[in-house]
């Protein structure tokens, strides 16, 4: 949701997200579409803030791994970028307003920044761990709300999970240790994560 320099929402915002829609998909009522809309809202919040968070990584890793890792996110930032905007076109298919704007993704996102700047491959791999985490167990979380009223929209989301935990595996293979083990395993902020890895 759009914020004033007063940090208050937006109220035409909200309205635009919130309002039950004049139409939606045959079969399903407007109240219906309004709360798929809604949880996809989410989604388009965390695709759009991962894109970013990705291109950032991509920006700012350095060290030996440089190439390898600088390379591989791209392929995922564009694969992200394409997931928003199909969920986007699913909100705007059911009959809302998808935002796509900076000021929706933190006025309604609960996580905050990624919090990485400059800093080895395998730190920004391990903070980017705990950040593919959180958006894939978001998305199983939609996948399973929307299971039952929208069978196309849970079909959206279980395609896209495939990729995403593809890219998390990806993420995760810079990360095992000999016997199997992920170094971030005990890590709960993606600061500790970054030092776990760093310090394996």
């Amino acid at each position: 949701m759009a914020t004033t320099t007063t940090g208050k929402v937006s109220t035409n915002t909200t309205e635009a997200i919130t309002q039950e829609p004049s139409y939606t998909v045959p079969g399903l009522t407007t109240k219906e579409g309004a709360s798929v809309a809604q949880i996809l809202q989410q989604r388009l919040n965390a695709y759009n803030d991962l894109h970013l968070t990705l291109k950032h990584a991509h920006w700012n890793v350095v060290g030996p791994n440089f190439m390898s890792v600088h390379l591989m996110l791209d392929p995922q930032v564009e694969a992200v970028r394409g997931f928003a905007d199909a969920v986007a076109e699913r909100i705007a298919t059911l009959g809302s307003s998808p935002q796509g704007t900076p000021g929706a993704i933190v006025a309604q996102r609960d996580w905050d920044d990624y919090s990485i700047g400059r800093a080895g491959a395998i730190e920004h791999l391990g903070a980017l761990d705990l950040v593919y985490v959180g958006v894939i167990s978001s998305t199983r979380q939609a996948a399973a709300d929307v299971e039952d009223v929208d069978p196309v929209t849970n079909d959206l989301l279980i395609s896209q999970l495939g990729e995403l935990e593809q890219f998390h595996w990806f993420v995760r293979a810079h990360l095992e240790n000999a016997g199997g083990r992920l170094v971030t395993e005990a890590a709960s902020t993606e600061t500790e994560a970054a030092t776990s890895a760093a310090s394996a």
